[in-house]
C-alpha cells in the first residue's frame, strides 16, 4: 500500500505556489525531487505543479516514495509503546538493549522488535530513531515512520533526562558548558577538551540528600554528543551511579543511572505539540530509596511523584 501525506491549505498558506507550500511543510528538495519522478502531487485527485498556487481549504496530497528493505531481522519480541500516531511512534527502552544491531549485538535489539512488530502487522517500515540511548541507560526513543516524518523531527525532538550523580551539583541550576571529543587511546570513551566539539548540558537538580551523596539532577542537552551527559557530569565532578566508564562504580546500581523520561515534539501534519513522560525504572527508583530518598518527593513539571 502506497503511503501518503495530506494537508489542508489553511488560510495563512492561501496564495501561495506549491513550491513555497511545501518548504513550509519542511518537504525536502530531495523528497520532492523523489515524489516528481514517482508521479507528483496531486490536488483533489490531479495533478498540481510547482508554481501553481494553492487556496485555502484545498487538499494537498504528498504520495510518499517505496522504503527501502529494511534491512534489519525482525523478531517477536517484547516493545513497549508508549505514544503511536501515522507519523510517529514512541518506544520505550529497557536498560541494557542496544538501539541498533552491532558486531557484539546482532539480535535482541529495539530494531529487531520494532522490524517485528511491523512483520505482525504486515507493513514494511525501516526503523528511523530520532534520538539514540546508549545501551545501558533506560527511556523514552522516538520513531520517525516515514521519510516525510523523519526529516521534519529532524533536530526538533526535545529529551529530558533523569540522572543519579555522586555529590550535589553547585550551583542548583546552571550549564555544563565544554567542548568533548572522543580520547586519544580508546574508540569508545570520549573526554572533555578545548579542541573537542561545542558541547552544552543544561542542568537542574530535583533532588538532593541531606548528607551531599547523592542527587537526581535533570539534564537537556543542547548538543548530542556521544555519552555527553555521562562526560560533562563527570568532568564538573559529580559522576552518575554505576559508570565504570567514567569513573563512579556503584555496589547498588548495576548499570548508569541515566533515564531519558520526557521527549516533546511537533506532530509532522498536524503541528500538534506532544509531550511524552515516562516515570523513573524500578532500578533508579530503588536507588534513589537506597539513598534515603522519601515516597513524598516529586519531580517538578513531571506531573507524578518522583519514586
Amino acid at each position: 500500500m502506497i503511503q501518503q501525506i495530506e494537508w489542508q491549505v489553511t488560510p495563512s498558506c492561501e496564495g501561495m505556489t506549491l513550491k513555497d507550500f511545501l518548504r513550509s511543510k519542511k518537504v525536502s528538495a530531495s523528497l520532492r525531487a523523489a515524489v516528481k519522478r514517482n508521479g507528483g502531487f496531486l490536488s483533489e485527485g490531479r495533478l498540481i505543479l510547482p508554481y501553481e498556487k494553492v487556496t485555502a481549504g484545498q487538499r494537498i496530497t504528498m504520495p510518499l516514495p517505496e522504503e527501502p528493505p529494511v534491512g534489519v531481522t525482525p523478531q517477536n519480541l517484547p516493545l513497549r509503546i508508549v505514544y503511536e500516531s501515522e507519523q510517529v511512534m514512541v518506544l520505550e527502552k529497557p536498560a541494557g538493549m542496544t538501539i541498533h544491531p552491532t558486531m557484539g549485538f546482532s539480535e535482541g535489539t529495539l530494531a529487531n522488535a520494532f522490524c517485528g512488530e511491523m512483520k505482525r502487522r504486515g507493513e514494511v517500515r525501516p526503523f528511523r530513531p530520532m534520538n539514540r540511548l546508549d545501551r545501558e541507560t533506560s527511556g523514552l526513543v522516538v520513531c520517525a515512520m516515514n521519510t516525510y516524518a523523519a526529516a521534519w523531527l529532524h533536530k526538533q525532538t526535545e529529551k529530558i533526562y533523569y540522572a543519579v550523580v555522586h555529590g550535589v551539583p553547585h550551583p542548583a541550576k546552571g550549564d555544563w558548558n565544554m567542548p568533548i571529543r572522543r580520547c586519544e587511546d580508546s574508540i569508545i570513551k570520549r573526554c572533555c577538551a578545548e579542541d573537542g566539539k561545542p558541547s552544552l548540558t543544561h542542568y537542574r537538580v530535583l533532588y538532593e540528600e541531606a548528607d551531599g551523596r547523592c542527587a537526581l539532577v535533570e539534564c537537556r542537552l543542547e548538543t548530542g554528543r556521544t555519552h555527553q551527559i555521562r562526560v560533562h557530569a563527570s568532568f564538573f565532578g559529580y559522576p552518575l551511579c554505576g559508570d565504570d566508564l567514567y569513573g563512579a562504580p556503584s555496589g547498588a546500581m548495576q548499570r548508569v543511572a541515566l533515564h531519558c523520561g520526557q521527549v516533546a515534539f511537533c506532530e509532522p501534519v498536524t503541528e500538534q505539540a506532544i509531550v511524552v513522560k515516562s516515570p523513573l525504572p524500578e532500578d533508579i527508583r530503588l536507588l534513589l530509596l537506597g539513598f534515603g530518598a522519601k515516597e513524598s518527593a516529586l519531580i517538578p513539571d513531571f506531573g507524578k511523584a518522583l519514586l
